[in-house]
Parts: C-alpha cells; structure tokens; sequence
C-alpha cells in the first residue's frame, strides 16, 4: 500500500492535468471534446478516490497513534503503581527510598495515593451498601436538593392538568428541601507483626490492603446503615417508609410483600433487600400459599438468594429478628447520599508499635452520610415487646 506522501503526490499531478485542460480550452474559447470530457470525469474520479484512500490512511495513522499513546501512558501508570507499591513496601520493612510522593509524619511516613486507591476498591467490593450509595468527594458542607412527595403520594407534588389558552397555570405547593452533609474524621488502624514484615517471602503489601479494607468496610457498612449519635445519621434514622410486623419476634410473607409495595415502581429496578444472616435464615424458611419457599436460592443474581424477584444481601451489621429492631431493608441504596470530604490518607508508623514488635498503618478520612430521597428506601421494624 502507497504511505500518504506519494498519495498526495498521485493527487496533486491528476489535479495538475485537470488544469492543463481546463487552461487549453480557455485558451482556445470553445468546450469540451467528448473525448476531453471523459477524460476530465475520470481524473476528478480518480481524485475523489484517492481522497478517501488518504482520509482512511489518515484515520488508521491517528487510531494508531492515539492507541501507542494510551499504551505509553498505562505504562507509565504501571511503572508510577509499581515504584509506589515498592516504595510502600521497602518503607514497613525499614528501607526508606527518597521520593517526592512519599512525605514525612511524625514518626512515619504518609503513603502515595496508588495504595489508599487500592483499599477504596477493594471497600467497594466488599460492602454492596457503600458501592450502590451515591457518592460525592467535595469538602466543606454539601446542601443536596430535593423535592419531597406529598403527603400519600409516591410521587414529587408538580402536578400537570389541562389548561385554556391565554389562561394562567396555578402553581401546586411544593417546595424543595435539602439534605445537609458535613464531614467526621474516622481512621482505621492496622498493625503488622516485624516477624511477617522481616519474612521476605511474605506479600505485605497485599495484606496491609486486605487487612484495610475489611477494617474500613465493616466499620464503614455499619455507620452507612446505623450511624452514630451526633455523627454519621445513616440510613436507619433517614427512613420514612415503614412497615411494622405485627408480632416482635418474627416475621411474615405479607409484611415483606407489604415493604416491597412502599416502593414506587420507579425505583424497584435496583432495588435489593438487606439483612442479617438469621433474618434471612428465618424467612428461608417462609412459604406461601402453594408450600413453595418465598426466598430462593438463585445463582444468576449478585448474592446467590432472590426474595420477590429481588436479590438478597446478607450485612453482618444488620440487627437480627428482635423486638424494635429493624430487621429488613429494601430499596435503591443510591437513595442514600455518601460524602468523602477528604481523600484517604495513609500513614506508616514504624517507631509508635515498636515495643510491640509491630508497625502501625492507619487510615485517615472524613465522611457523613444521610438519605438523600426517602422515595427509595424502605424499612421493616420489628412489634415492640
């Protein structure tokens, strides 16, 4: 195949013809021959497909460059993943490389952003709840707008009716609220052995990673369906949609039915249910009307159970069957608002745990969480005894 230069080149000599003749004539004052014009509609041909030969040669040469350049930047990001992760490393064993991303602490080191990048993914595949919440990384505080339904209705009151010409439409009575989302520090601290530290066989960056991320994950999980007192509101608290069972110790398939139905059909499409592994013992074990089993095993969906066509995540945070507990949620957590004021940090801190023949990573961030549309989320609630 011919590059683009001599293309050109081609092109440039048959436009060159189509000039001669059309000079000629000019010259000559009369039109062309028929044999002239043949000639000229095949040169213009000939043009017109070299120009698509060029313009595809032109598109393949960018495609191409553009491919070698993203190829050149991921191993760029390898190479940078890889120093860091080296960097880490040698760092918990007591080898400290100089390296700009690397900066001092008090008696540690503060760890570049490729490790805490690692941990905040794997928290993502551990806790369903914080990987279906919708997430904000802002600081300061975040006002988040939204319309309220009325009260009995499922829907935002901006109600739509018939009009007259020339008339004016009457406004309806809503108004728009706001959720407000601050910040609370939380860190997470993690201690590795010098005896796993001092075995060069032994893959501590992993570990440290691992170890992290279930630390974070079980605390996060549970402060995102919970909360704590004058701290993280969660999910819990932010629910107005209840169902309440009518006995305090167990549960039935209408009041599930029941939860299900709180929920406009607008939002059922990623809606799942969560609850601890006893509830969903105990409601395994619910049938309905023809002794078929309401809750079923089911290994196309994301959890293995499905409940009313739904998938069931089991929560180690979430309360067991008790008297005014809340025992099930269901719904679309990206009804739930997850604020990061401030990406994670890392910290090494080899000399603090020294006695305890440890070295101590820790984990800094702020977050705050809340319901951000009530219309998604529903809660059951255990009879008080």
């Amino acid at each position: 195949m011919s590059d683009i230069k001599t293309l050109t080149e081609q092109r440039n000599d048959l436009i060159q013809q189509m000039k001669d003749m059309t000079a000629a004539i000019e010259t000559e004052q009369r039109a062309f021959t028929e044999e002239e014009d043949n000639k000229f509609q095949e040169l213009d041909n000939q043009i017109k497909a070299l120009d698509t030969t060029i313009a595809a040669q032109e598109r393949a040469r960018s495609l191409e460059m553009t491919e070698n350049t993203k190829k050149e930047e991921e191993k760029v990001e390898e190479t940078r993943e890889a120093l860091e992760r080296r960097a880490f490393e040698n760092y918990i064993r007591g080898t400290v490389e100089e390296r700009a991303d690397m900066t001092a602490a008090a008696n540690g080191a503060v760890i570049p952003s490729t490790i805490a990048n690692k941990i905040i993914a794997r928290v993502h595949e551990i806790s369903p709840v914080y990987a279906m919440a919708t997430k904000y990384n802002v600081g300061g505080t975040l006002q988040i707008p939204y319309y309220p339904a009325a009260s009995g209705n499922s829907y935002p009151d901006v109600q739509m009716a018939y009009a007259t010409e020339f008339t004016d439409l009457e406004s309806t009575s809503g108004s728009f609220s706001s959720v407000s989302l601050t910040g609370f520090l939380a860190g997470a601290l993690t201690k590795v052995s010098k005896s796993l530290i001092n075995n060069s066989q032994f893959n501590i960056v992993d570990f440290v990673i691992e170890n992290m991320a279930n630390s974070i994950a079980v605390w996060l999980e549970g402060e995102l369906l919970h909360g704590s007192t004058n701290k993280v509101t969660g999910a819990i608290a932010g629910i107005t949609q209840s169902v309440t069972t009518a006995a305090a110790a167990a549960i039935t398939a209408d009041e599930l039915i029941q939860l299900q139905e709180s929920i406009p059909d607008l939002y059922q499409g990623n809606a799942c249910w969560i609850m601890s592994r006893a509830t969903r013992a105990a409601i395994r074990q619910l049938k309905d009307g023809e002794d078929r089993y309401i809750l079923n095993q089911d290994a196309t969906t994301k959890w293995g159970y499905t409940l009313f066509g739904k998938p069931v995540y089991v929560s180690e945070n979430m309360d067991d069957i008790a008297a005014s507990k809340t025992s099930v949620l269901y719904g679309d957590f990206s009804g739930l608002a997850v604020k990061l004021s401030e990406e994670m940090n890392i910290e090494v801190l080899r000399e603090r745990f020294a006695t305890q023949h440890a070295v101590g990573v820790v984990a800094w961030m702020e977050v705050d969480a809340k319901v951000e549309n009530a219309q998604k989320l529903a809660k059951l609630v255990q009879k008080a005894s």
